[in-house]
């Protein structure tokens, strides 16, 4: 059952810069496509500035949508009345923020930060809210002395479980996870990870996890997106062997990420980033990619099949089983040719 569904969805800015009459634009998602099932976990990853964030948004109803349409159990979200929209993202969904000190009022104890959404959604008495609270913290592994204490009294990792606590407190189906662990220490994320992974398997709730770490989406999650300005690239399961990547962009994310047993070097990218409020014609990727030639210039790919599940958006994709040593090679005589 698809929980979810984007269709076309588009998010156009207005930037900072260009003239005084015609301000430019940044284009920060154009044409996604995606659906989600109840229960499943989406792992969206790519660089800094890909669009994994507004993705986020859009799917929590914090961003509209410039075109394209989001539906929510089969209604679109954005023909809703103001109040039926609050009720069904407010009531359904869940966000976990990616800095738990700048996500959290700071000025609150822990106990109201958690009642808030069953103060405003008026749910239960208030001893059934007050319960739900001591159940929510219980949940996250939180000892109930810290329902009294100021946000600013804890630790990184005990802060970000009261952000995971407070986007459970409504019993949501989907739960929108926007780089939840990349500002606590190293020592704390492998905690956050497996209380997630654990919250996901014991509420059966349907997850989007976002990250620039594509071997932490991998461990998180049942399907895999990659980004890469603003469009969805490739999607595939996430079990499936790294070499069954298509997308030269996919490819090269995992050659960066280090191997201790067989280390290798990264895929060399040639040509700068592209800037999001003026996009390249045709593929996004190809001012970068060692395979790109007109037709790339041209067009925007569509997306091809590659096996169960797995699909793509490339004119000159990679070889199922390609070696990285073998993509890096030809990659390496690329750049030395521009």
């Amino acid at each position: 059952m698809t929980l979810i569904s984007l269709a076309g969805a588009s998010v156009v800015h207005r930037a900072r810069t260009g003239s005084l009459f015609r301000r430019d634009r940044v284009y920060a998602l154009t044409g996604a496509d995606l659906d989600i099932a109840a229960g499943e976990t989406v792992g969206v990853v790519g660089e800094s500035g890909c669009g994994k964030s507004t993705l986020a948004k859009v799917l929590v109803g914090i961003d509209r949508p410039s075109s394209g349409t989001v539906s929510f159990e089969d209604r679109d979200l954005w023909s809703m009345s103001a109040a039926e929209r609050r009720t069904a993202v407010g009531s359904h969904t869940g966000m976990i923020f990616q800095d738990p000190s700048t996500a959290l009022n700071r000025r609150l104890p822990i106990r109201q930060i958690l009642r808030d959404p069953l103060d405003v959604h008026r749910r239960g008495t208030t001893e059934a809210r007050e319960e739900r609270v001591r159940e929510l913290m219980d949940l996250v592994g939180l000892p109930p002395v810290l329902a009294d204490a100021l946000p600013g009294q804890l630790s990184g990792g005990q802060r970000q479980r009261v952000a995971i606590a407070r986007a459970l407190a409504l019993d949501p189906r989907l739960v929108v996870a926007d780089e939840p662990t990349s500002a606590l220490d190293v020592s704390v994320r492998a905690q956050i990870l497996n209380l997630l992974l654990d919250l996901k398997s014991r509420l059966g709730i349907a997850m989007v996890f976002v990250s620039h770490d594509i071997q932490t989406v991998r461990r998180m999650s049942d399907r895999v997106i990659t980004m890469y300005l603003g469009r969805i690239v490739e999607e595939s399961p996430a079990g499936r062997d790294t070499a069954q990547a298509r997308h030269p962009y996919t490819r090269a994310l995992f050659s960066a990420t280090p191997g201790l047993l067989d280390p290798i070097e990264a895929i060399p990218l040639v040509g700068p980033v592209p800037s999001a409020t003026h996009p390249p014609s045709g593929c996004p990727f190809r001012t970068r990619c060692w395979k790109a030639d007109d037709t790339c210039a041209a067009t925007m790919p569509d997306f091809s099949p590659s096996g169960p599940d797995h699909r793509f958006r490339c004119h000159h994709p990679v070889a199922a089983g390609q070696s990285i040593r073998d993509l890096v090679a030809q990659a390496t005589v690329q750049k030395e040719r521009s």
